[in-house]
């Protein structure tokens, strides 16, 4: 498996239904041998919509730069442009996110910090320890 990287922070909106959705751009590594015979990487980037309270989750802890993995499936879009051009679109729809980053790694500037100086933004209840992976 190949781990992954948001290119921006997450961004969250709510439908309305009142759901919550969660949008991120992932960038995903690709190596593939060039004429000379040498490995090149080369970036793919994905679109990623996270669902509910695991889209509520994933805005409230992930940052740009964070690794992660995701697990869903794909959804085909096809609409056409106000000038009559066909467009496609592909995007992962997530079923869960994993961050591969430790907690410390995740943490915010000390602006958004809480006034004691500790992080108010780990999850309640998940039981994880510095170091493990958040799956939500």
């Amino acid at each position: 498996m190949r781990t992954s990287a948001p290119t921006r922070d997450p961004e969250l909106r709510a439908i309305p239904s009142g759901t919550s959705v969660c949008s991120l751009r992932i960038a995903c590594n690709s190596a593939q041998r060039d004429a000379t015979g040498e490995f090149t990487e080369r970036p793919n980037y994905f679109d990623v919509t996270v669902f509910g309270a695991r889209g509520e989750s994933v805005a409230n802890y992930m940052r740009k730069g964070g690794r992660v993995a995701v697990d869903g499936r794909l959804d085909w879009r096809e609409w056409e442009t106000g000038d009559q051009q066909k467009r496609q679109a592909v995007s992962i729809v997530a079923d869960t996110v994993q961050f591969l980053d430790p907690p410390k790694d995740r943490s915010e500037t000390d602006d958004q910090l809480d006034g004691d100086g500790s992080e108010d933004r780990e999850p309640v209840g998940v039981g994880a320890a510095d170091g493990d992976d958040l799956v939500f």
